[in-house]
């Protein structure tokens, strides 16, 4: 499911063209094989799509693959983390980022979504917990927010002199 979803993300004409009524449902099934064959995805997952073609709701596979999402992480006490980064990150960094927040969250699986932010300078930021409730800024541009707040005039008292 996860890469029906990541695929649906990156090329919306793929859920647009599930989604139009006009397009011959038997075309819209042979589009569906052509890609579970080229991202072999397991027989199930394609007779569940062709499943959803026969009863006019194709359209619904990206809001299908998020609800998945969910149960299977409710089901499997996974927490999703999204760990943005001002470059992308190492395979053993992402490991130990997961690791981390595994020993912080109790959860027994993390599963990191990786993003890139230039804008982060360096370091990273993490975002977890029921709706992103945590987060981690361990990026330069945050530190640099941090201090820039600190020093803000209306932070500074100037002793009156005598």
């Amino acid at each position: 499911m996860d890469s029906l979803a990541a695929l649906i993300k990156t090329d919306e004409s793929i859920a647009t063209y599930l989604k139009n009524p006009v397009v011959d449902p038997q075309q819209k099934k042979g589009v569906i094989n052509k890609i579970a064959g080229e991202c072999e995805f397991n027989k199930i997952t394609t007779n569940f799509l062709g499943l959803l073609v026969d009863k006019q709701r194709a359209g619904l596979v990206a809001k299908i693959c998020e609800d998945f999402e969910t149960m299977y992480c409710d089901i499997t006490d996974t927490q999703i983390a999204t760990v943005t980064s001002a470059v992308k990150l190492e395979d053993e960094q992402q490991f130990l980022i997961a690791k981390k927040l595994q020993e912080m969250t109790g959860s027994k699986n993390i599963k990191l979504m990786p993003k890139v932010d230039e804008s982060l300078i360096a370091g990273f930021v993490v975002q977890y917990g029921k709706d992103g409730s945590a987060f981690i800024d361990m990026s330069v541009k945050g530190q640099m927010e941090k201090m820039a707040a600190q020093i803000a005039p209306e932070n500074l008292s100037i002793a009156p002199s005598s």
